[in-house]
C-alpha cells in the first residue's frame, strides 16, 4: 500500500506550512513515529513525526517550499515493489492553492524541555541540522556549522548557538547590527521582491481578519514617576518593565472583565484567565506575541522569569502554538524606541489591546496650581465596539492610571 504524508496543521490558524528540512531522503526507510521533517508554522519550526513505517518512496514538496496544510508532500511505500508505482504519483500530487482538507499524515513532536542529558548531535547521517535563519547567520559571522553544538529540537543548530559559537571564535566576523523590522534583509538587493516568509504571512492575515471589526480608540495620559521609581528597585533582581506593564495590566483587567472578554457569534465570551500576549518583533521580520498565561494569578517575579524565557524561546522559533495564540488581551510598546503615542490594530479574538508610548518628563500643572516636571506616557486603547463602549473604555484606563500612579506598590504583592 502507498500512503501519502500531509502538511500538518500545527496550529488552529495555521493554513500554510514551509519544510524547514527533511531528516530522510528519498529511497530512506522509515519507521513510524519516527522524526522525518520539520515544518515552520504561522510563528514555529516544529519537527514532525511519521504515522508510518516503509520506504519514503518521492518527497513531492521539497525542504524550502511550501505546501497548504492537507497536501501532499511525500508517499511512503511498503514494500519496494511500491516505490516505482509512487514516484509516477508524484505529478498529480503538487500542492494547488485551495486544496480540500485531506487527512493529517504526520504529527507534532512537543517540543517541551527535556530532562537534563547530554546535549544531541546535530549531524544526521552526513548532513547537519540547522535552520535556514542560523545558516544564514553562520555565514554572516563567519561561524564553521561543523563546529556548532545545536540546542534545538533533535540537536539542530538554531540561531543562539551561532551566535554563541561567534562570540566563542576570536576570528570571526564581528556580528553586524541588527536592522529595524522595517528594514528590508540585508540579503534582499533593493528594487526587487521578496516573498513574504510564513510568519509575516500569517501577520497580514490576522490583520485582514481585524478590518472587518468595528473598532474605537481612546487615548489616556498616565504619570509613570512612581512606576519609574518602582522599576528601579526591582530590575536587579531581574524584573523588566513589560513584566510590570503585564502586571499592572492584568491587574486592571481583574477589575474590568469586560475588557478581558471577545464578541462570539452566540453573544460576548467572558474569558476565565487572563492572558496578556505582548507583541515582539521578530529579527527576520514579522510579529509574534507571546503570551503570559494566567497574568493575574502569578507574582511580578515570576512573570519576568516567564517573560525571558518565551522572548528567549520566540527567538529561536520554539514556542508552541498556546504560547503565541492564546492571549485575551495584547499590549504592544514602542516606547524603547521614542515613540510617544500610536494606534495598535486589535488582533483577532481579542476585545482590545493598549498600545504603549514612551515615558518622558513633561512640565505640568499640579492640581495645587504649581509647576513640577514628572514622566508621564500616553497610552491608547483600541476597542472592538460590539463587546467595549467608551465608557468602559475610560473607566479602565482611569483604574490602570491608578494603580500605574497610586498603586505600584501592590504589583510586588
Amino acid at each position: 500500500m502507498i500512503h501519502e504524508i500531509s502538511m500538518p496543521a500545527l496550529s488552529s490558524t495555521m493554513e500554510v506550512g514551509k519544510i524547514v528540512a527533511w531528516h530522510k531522503s528519498a529511497g530512506d526507510r522509515i519507521e513510524k513515529g519516527e522524526n522525518i521533517l520539520v515544518v515552520e508554522s504561522d510563528k514555529a519550526d516544529m519537527d514532525v513525526e511519521s504515522f508510518y513505517s516503509g520506504i519514503l518512496a518521492s518527497i513531492v514538496v521539497p525542504a524550502g517550499e511550501s505546501a497548504p496544510v492537507g497536501a501532499a508532500i511525500a508517499l511512503v511505500a511498503e514494500t519496494e515493489a511500491e516505490v516505482a508505482q509512487a514516484q509516477a504519483r508524484v505529478s498529480h500530487l503538487k500542492p494547488t492553492e485551495d486544496p480540500k482538507p485531506a487527512a493529517v499524515a504526520v504529527a507534532p513532536v512537543s517540543l517541551a524541555a527535556p530532562a537534563p542529558v547530554a546535549p544531541p548531535s546535530s549531524r544526521n547521517g552526513d548532513r547537519i541540522l540547522v535552520s535556514p535563519l542560523a545558516k544564514r547567520r553562520a555565514s554572516e559571522l563567519g561561524v564553521d556549522l561543523t563546529q556548532v553544538q545545536g540546542s534545538g529540537p533533535q540537536g539542530r543548530i538554531v540561531e543562539l548557538d551561532v551566535e554563541k559559537a561567534a562570540l566563542a571564535q576570536p576570528t570571526a566576523k564581528t556580528a553586524p547590527p541588527i536592522a529595524p523590522a522595517a528594514s528590508p534583509p540585508a540579503s534582499a538587493p533593493l528594487g526587487e521582491t521578496v516573498p513574504l516568509t510564513t510568519l509575516q504571512a500569517a501577520v497580514v492575515r490576522n490583520m485582514n481578519l481585524s478590518l472587518n471589526v468595528p473598532v474605537f480608540r481612546v487615548g489616556y495620559t498616565i504619570t509613570t514617576s512612581a512606576l519609574d521609581d518602582l522599576y528601579k528597585q526591582v530590575k536587579v533582581k531581574g524584573v523588566t518593565m513589560t513584566a510590570l506593564l503585564a502586571k499592572a495590566v492584568a491587574t486592571a483587567l481583574s477589575q474590568h472583565p469586560l475588557v478581558n472578554a471577545a464578541y462570539t457569534e452566540a453573544g460576548i465570551h467572558y474569558k476565565p484567565d487572563i492572558h496578556i500576549a505582548v507583541a515582539v518583533a521578530m529579527e527576520d521580520g514579522g510579529l509574534i506575541t507571546p503570551v503570559l498565561r494566567h497574568a493575574q494569578q502569578l507574582d511580578l517575579y515570576e512573570l519576568s522569569r516567564q517573560w525571558k524565557d518565551l522572548v528567549d524561546r520566540a527567538r529561536r522559533k520554539q514556542l508552541q502554538p498556546e504560547e503565541y495564540n492564546s492571549g485575551t488581551f495584547t499590549i504592544s510598546n514602542l516606547g524603547m524606541f521614542g515613540v510617544d503615542r500610536f494606534d495598535a490594530i486589535l488582533p483577532p479574538g481579542q476585545s482590545a489591546i493598549l498600545a504603549v508610548g514612551a515615558s518622558q518628563p513633561r512640565v505640568i500643572a499640579t492640581p495645587e496650581g504649581a509647576i513640577a516636571v514628572k514622566s508621564q506616557m500616553q497610552v491608547n486603547l483600541t476597542c472592538d465596539h460590539r463587546v467595549v463602549y467608551g465608557a468602559h473604555a475610560a473607566a479602565f484606563l482611569q483604574t490602570l492610571a491608578e494603580i500605574v500612579e497610586r498603586k505600584t506598590q501592590s504589583l510586588t504583592l
